[in-house]
């Protein structure tokens, strides 16, 4: 009996993959981007082969991703809320220039909800109860 679960939308690893690479290609080139990356990340394809398995992971529900998303934004500590924006700004550009309509469109929602998951981690960590700025 065959148990998986079906992709939360229709796509392939290929695509995914494809996405990713164009993704940081983009994301290296972005001013404001590309330096908060390059203080993390030695080795741009097993990077690009780590999110690749997130993605796989979320969306086609494959057992292929092993780390903590939340752990790695909040560990950086150079990861400001005021980034995910442009993340998901850039990361949809992306899906709109490599992916069908649809595909972009479901993906786009899945990503801009891991996106706030994010922020508030983020922002939970570096503010007091009511937005009072952690300064230590």
């Amino acid at each position: 009996m065959n148990t998986a679960l079906p992709p939360r939308f229709p796509i392939t690893r290929p695509e995914i993959a494809r996405v990713i690479a164009a993704f940081y290609t983009a994301v290296r080139a972005h001013p404001g981007l590309g330096p908060v990356f390059a203080v993390h990340v030695t080795d741009w394809p097993a990077h690009e082969a780590k999110i690749t398995d997130f993605w796989a992971s979320t969306i086609l529900h494959e057992r292929c991703y092993d780390g903590s998303p939340m752990a790695a934004h909040v560990n950086a500590r150079n990861v400001q809320p005021g980034m995910f924006s442009t993340w998901l700004a850039l990361f949809d550009a992306v899906l709109a220039r490599e992916l069908s309509p649809d595909q972009a469109t479901a993906w786009s929602a899945l990503a801009h909800r891991i996106g706030r998951s994010l922020r508030a981690g983020v922002v939970d960590r570096s503010t007091h109860p009511g937005g009072v700025p952690k300064l230590r």
